[in-house]
């Protein structure tokens, strides 16, 4: 008999779930070790997970999948799975968030009243460094010079409009492994 609190899982259901949670641990052995940290797994996973990046034994690489897989069972997948969409670029409001800071660069950088708005709209920024970021930026591109503050400036701005609107987009490109 069927207990109404439980909902009844199909042995192929079952697999389907399990042969998920094992990919998606496999995802985690693409990154970086300090993107791994701010995921904050738990340290068993977290340790299986170094383990498989040292391996080069394919059956024990098989074996540590499988390890990985099992011990993301007992883990909540949630977090881990908007992460991962995050860093893929899968997440449409943090696309749109990004091109919110794109706009903002673009218009700091062609109108000095863009400033005054921005300031006006964030407050805790910091305008000196804003300032000089700008200015450095439009001196790069007069010059066409590799776009080091052209990066740092939106980098500042990212920071600012995400100080503002509480976001946690804390990752960046650089937390994903080749």
């Amino acid at each position: 008999m069927i207990d109404n609190e439980e909902e009844w899982v199909s042995k192929t259901q079952m697999k389907k779930q399990m042969n998920h949670l094992q990919d998606l641990g496999m995802e985690l052995t693409k990154l970086s070790n300090e993107t791994l940290k701010k995921i904050g797994l738990d340290e068993d996973l977290y340790e299986a997970v170094q383990g498989y990046k040292k391996i080069t034994s394919n059956s024990a690489l098989k074996r540590q999948a499988q390890y990985i897989g099992r011990l993301m069972r007992d883990t909540d997948p949630e977090p881990i799975e908007r992460y991962l969409a995050k860093l893929r670029g899968d997440n449409a409001a943090h696309n749109a968030f990004l091109q919110r800071v794109e706009q903002a660069r673009e218009r700091l950088i062609a109108d000095d009243d863009a400033f005054t708005t921005f300031m006006a709209d964030y407050p805790q920024a910091d305008a000196g460094k804003l300032r000089t970021l700008i200015r450095n930026t439009r001196k790069e591109q007069e010059q066409n010079k590799p776009p080091k503050s052209f990066r740092a400036l939106f980098q500042e701005v990212k920071a600012v409009m995400e100080g503002n609107s509480g976001g946690d987009d804390d990752f960046d490109v650089a937390d994903i492994e080749e």
